[in-house]
């Protein structure tokens, strides 16, 4: 039996938003057993960016983990509204990490660990996934990381 949702309870995390993307997008698409969230940024409860930037640049690498903690945070929120329980998400499948990142910056996979190391204190084992961690020049609204999930649904 799927406890997802006591888990999250049991841990004390507080989920922000959810903070959905603008017109013509959706938050979550279902289809064929599986959900994929948009990008969603590190937002915190009031909506604010957390520790925006570049990283290697005016973010540390361990701000940039919390940034992306956050950042997986705001993607259960934004599952949980979309499927109504957590406890419909089987398995967490990939990850797809962006971090704003200066030229010689080279530690994404350590950014991206921040989001998910929370999948898995939600999801147990079954928030282990595949992940891609990829530097790149900016995200929108200034952002220092922003992720993708997807989810096998059961």
């Amino acid at each position: 039996m799927i406890e997802h949702e006591h888990r999250i309870l049991d841990a004390g995390i507080v989920l922000p938003g959810p903070f959905l993307p603008h017109d013509p997008l959706d938050g979550v698409v279902v289809h064929g057993g599986r959900a994929r969230t948009s990008g969603q940024l590190p937002r915190d409860g009031e909506g604010e960016l957390v520790h925006p930037g570049v990283l290697g640049a005016d973010v540390t690498t361990a701000d940039g983990a919390t940034a992306a903690r956050w950042c997986a945070l705001n993607a259960v929120s934004t599952l949980r509204a979309a499927l109504g329980s957590l406890d419909r998400v089987e398995r967490v499948l990939s990850v797809i990490g962006f971090v704003a990142s200066a030229p010689a910056f080279v530690e994404q996979p350590a950014v991206i660990d921040g989001a998910s190391w929370l999948l898995v204190e939600v999801f147990g084992n079954a928030g282990r996934h595949s992940r891609s961690a990829i530097g790149v020049a900016a995200l929108p609204r200034g952002s220092s990381v922003e992720i993708e999930v997807e989810v096998a649904l059961a």
